[in-house]
């Protein structure tokens, strides 16, 4: 409690243990937590109390493409602060305009009408709303490999074990499940291309055989759950089945929108042009929190004579759009979106490379700077060393162990389950690329010696 108590300068000591002991940490068992004192970030790197500096081989949690520090975002939050820090939502500001303008012209066409939020969660919070109250029905079908949020009816369309503490009384009613599309590890048992794209049909015969469905939500390339890239096929095949049967496609584009994989938005890759878009992390390269929530015109205009029942008070926060307007017209200077585009091979080459070398890995897949790697202790039977319920149990995880060892080399990886997610800064240069994919391939001989 002396910590707590004292007005001296706290040491990094300190600041750990009085987070440690007062914070929740997010998504674990408590007492595993020791969370590192950080203290600056710059370009694609941060550094800690002893000035130690590690490549942020994720950008944090996916979020930070224009990389740390960029000095014309930095200014756009001191000016927005100058100019106008708050106003309710209900009124119009200059930074909502000009958001609005860039929005109508880098999002899918036909999108043109925006809910701000503070959050990917909230965002699509808000998405089920619309789809509800535009349908009148009240299903949404998602799928099991997939992150959706973590508020009551996000985390209920939520497929991965994070979802598992909310039920069954926690979890909200009219949330229903489809199998991924993962060609590594079909669910269904089938292969491409033979499978002439089953799990989309799958989808069809759920809309088929349960009444009600207002909209399916999808990562047009899921995140966290093992960036699994769906062939060609398949997101034409399921906009088309949407259409069919008057269910709104919703494209979650929290983690692939914002230039991750080569395009501005992840449908593009297809020519999908979604009933409802949301997205954040890139927006504003996650130096501000800002969630949108992008409509056509066709449900735009419902409400023009029906009630729009949603809203809350940081809804459009003026400190969260000016800076996104700097953010993007960042990454319209540094074109960032086709320097995602054009590392791409060099990725591809590098971690195929790493496959051929290291009998764990089971796959590597991604698109632009979004990466996986797949970790498997038996390459023919895809046997993972880890299972999901494993990383709810807090059994130590061989991913935890590598990415351990890549953090003591001055790397920082996200790991989850099974796999790591790659997915730097898209500033990060190939040298930089090498270091961390190097540090990988050291690390991964925790693994190898584990394989069967």
């Amino acid at each position: 409690m002396s910590d707590l108590l004292t007005t001296e300068a706290l040491t990094s000591e300190q600041i750990i243990s009085i987070t440690r002991q007062h914070n929740y940490g997010t998504w674990r068992i408590q007492k595993t937590w020791k969370p590192m004192h950080v203290v600056d970030a710059e370009g694609c790197y941060f550094i800690d109390a002893a000035g130690k500096r590690y490549l942020d081989f994720s950008s944090q949690l996916m979020c930070v493409n224009l990389g740390h520090k960029n000095p014309k975002v930095i200014e756009s939050i001191a000016e927005q602060a100058r100019e106008l820090p708050y106003i309710a939502p209900g009124y119009a500001c200059t930074s909502r305009a000009k958001l609005t303008q860039k929005l109508l012209e880098l999002l899918p066409e036909g999108l043109e009408k925006f809910f701000f939020a503070t959050s990917g969660t909230e965002a699509n919070e808000a998405a089920f709303k619309i789809a509800r109250m535009y349908t009148g029905k009240t299903k949404i079908i998602s799928r099991y490999r997939s992150y959706h949020g973590s508020t009551t009816s996000s985390i209920s369309s939520t497929g991965d074990p994070r979802r598992w503490a909310m039920e069954p009384s926690g979890k909200a009613p009219g949330h229903i499940f489809a199998p991924e599309t993962n060609c590594y590890k079909c669910p269904i048992g089938h292969t491409y291309p033979s499978c002439n794209v089953a799990c989309a049909d799958y989808i069809e015969h759920m809309i088929q055989n349960e009444s009600d469905v207002a909209a399916i939500i999808v990562e047009p390339i899921v995140g966290t759950n093992g960036v699994l890239i769906p062939p060609p096929e398949y997101m034409p095949r399921l906009k088309a089945i949407c259409e069919k049967h008057g269910v709104l496609m919703i494209a979650d584009e929290v983690m692939t929108g914002w230039g991750r994989t080569g395009k501005w938005f992840c449908v593009d890759h297809w020519g999908v042009k979604p009933d409802i878009l949301v997205t954040a992390k890139g927006i504003t390269s996650a130096y501000v929190p800002l969630g949108l929530c992008a409509t056509t015109r066709k449900i735009a205009d419902y409400f023009e004579e029906h009630y729009f029942a949603h809203g809350h008070t940081y809804e459009a926060h003026p400190m969260t759009l000016g800076p996104a307007v700097a953010t993007i017209e960042e990454m319209e200077r540094l074109k960032l979106v086709e320097r995602a585009a054009a590392l791409e091979p060099y990725v591809r080459e590098k971690l195929t490379a790493l496959k051929d070398k290291h009998p764990s890995i089971g796959d590597v897949r991604g698109m632009g700077l979004f990466w996986a790697v797949e970790l498997v202790k038996n390459r023919e039977t895809k046997e993972p060393f880890n299972s999901m319920r494993d990383k709810i149990d807090g059994t130590p995880l061989v991913v935890d162990q590598v990415a351990a060892k890549m953090m003591g080399m001055g790397v920082a990886q996200q790991a989850w389950v099974s796999h790591f997610v790659i997915a730097p800064p898209l500033i990060v240069t190939e040298a930089e690329l090498d270091k961390g994919i190097g540090a990988m391939d050291e690390a991964l001989a925790i693994a190898d010696a584990l394989v069967e």
